[in-house]
């Protein structure tokens, strides 16, 4: 009596991929990300002024953090006054119309506000703006 199985069948490799662990991986995956984007999103730990404003909706901006000690972030990373400026410089040569959004702690010295803007201006940048939380 014969089956629909032979030896030969039996020895031969499989030859298809079990897709339900890659899934279950991917989903682990999505899921840590959901969990962690926020948290990822600004890790200088500011106490922004409370305001209204307004939303604006560019692509790509460049976000400026000044601490209430007067330390300066381009983007996460720390940089000096000079520093910053060269790196303002390169992009102002990029792209005059770079959208600048300054993130100010609420206790930070005015001095050090005015000097972000003086370079601003100084470079041509115009598009600068301000960060606070919604009252």
């Amino acid at each position: 009596m014969q089956t629909g199985f032979d030896k030969e069948d039996l020895q031969a490799p499989l030859s298809e991929i079990n897709m339900i662990p890659l899934v279950d991986i991917m989903l682990v995956l999505l899921v840590i990300f959901l969990i962690t984007a926020p948290i990822i999103t600004s890790s200088i730990q500011l106490n922004l002024p409370k305001d209204q404003g307004i939303s604006t909706q560019e692509k790509n901006p460049i976000t400026i953090s000044i601490t209430k000690n007067g330390d300066y972030f381009l983007e996460e990373q720390s940089f000096s006054i000079a520093n910053l400026e060269n790196h303002l410089r390169e992009i102002s040569q990029e792209n005059i119309d770079a959208q600048i959004n300054i993130r100010a702690d609420s206790g930070v010295q005015f001095s050090n506000v005015s000097r972000i803007l003086s370079i601003a201006q100084k470079l041509g940048l115009k598009n600068v703006g301000f960060i606070t939380d919604p009252q």
